[in-house]
């Protein structure tokens, strides 16, 4: 059973909006709205996301409980069993677009990352290739600082949607959107049913644990673009700092076996 349309006017009333108030901040009209909370019409998809996004729910919640009996705490689904909708933008021969999340959009994604508006204000771009296959869902996340050095600071890591969190691979580097610490670039461990292990391609950044409750959205990281050239000089620091990382990776780990 669906509550969502008494779900819609108890949460209006709540907030203390008309249905005009309610009308105008999701880009829809008052009528259109009294027909939802009269059960005469059902909200289609994308206006159940801007109403989640906007009440600050789940889709799961917004759906499927009774809100006017209260919230119940939403329950860890890592494979995706409940609705989990990625907004994405198509272009006009129906071909869905790759969306770029720059530096600068990276703490308004972390808010907006189901919100259509947002994703559709967001640069986006096509890549015809091979490697990239029409059936799945592609974004390109800019990265800053060290922390997963050989790739550079300033680099655009092209990554693919994950919806089952369960079909993450040991070792494998993730783009993770988190609700408290924003975006996150790691190599992944799945420690337990509820915890991640996170750790950086730089030894010098500490791995730590994260629980899978904070995880709105994964995508796995599959290339990356650069517009910064080492030169010779470079090269030989970044070989000579590989090294040195190893080595004290070696030394972590031969502690790790003694302790």
């Amino acid at each position: 059973m669906s509550y969502i349309n008494q779900n819609i006017k108890y949460l209006r009333k709540q907030r203390g909006f008309t249905q005009s108030d309610l009308a105008e901040r999701i880009g829809l009209t008052r009528s259109i709205i009294g027909a939802y909370e009269e059960q005469r019409a059902e909200p289609k998809i994308e206006t159940i996301q801007k109403l989640a996004y906007l009440f600050e729910l789940s889709l799961d919640q917004l759906i499927n409980q009774d809100l006017s009996k209260g919230i119940d705490a939403p329950q860890v689904d890592t494979k995706g069993k409940t609705l989990r909708i990625l907004p994405i933008v198509i272009d006009q021969e129906d071909q869905e677009q790759i969306s770029v999340v720059p530096v600068s959009a990276r703490a308004g994604y972390t808010h907006g990352y189901a919100d259509p508006d947002y994703i559709r204000e967001l640069p986006k771009f096509t890549l015809p290739l091979p490697e990239l296959y029409a059936d799945k869902s592609y974004r390109l996340f800019q990265i800053e600082g060290d922390s997963m050095l050989p790739i550079p600071d300033g680099s655009y890591v092209i990554c693919e949607y994950i919806e089952n969190w369960d079909t993450m691979k040991d070792g494998e580097s993730h783009i993770l959107i988190t609700q408290s610490q924003g975006l996150v670039y790691k190599r992944v461990w799945k420690e337990s049913e509820s915890q991640l292990w996170l750790k950086s391609d730089n030894v010098f950044y500490e791995p730590y644990r994260l629980p899978t409750s904070e995880l709105v959205e994964v995508w796995r990281s599959l290339a990356y673009i650069s517009f910064s050239l080492p030169s010779k000089a470079e090269k030989k620091e970044s070989d000579i700092q590989q090294l040195s990382q190893m080595v004290m990776q070696l030394k972590a780990d031969v502690d790790k076996l003694k302790s």
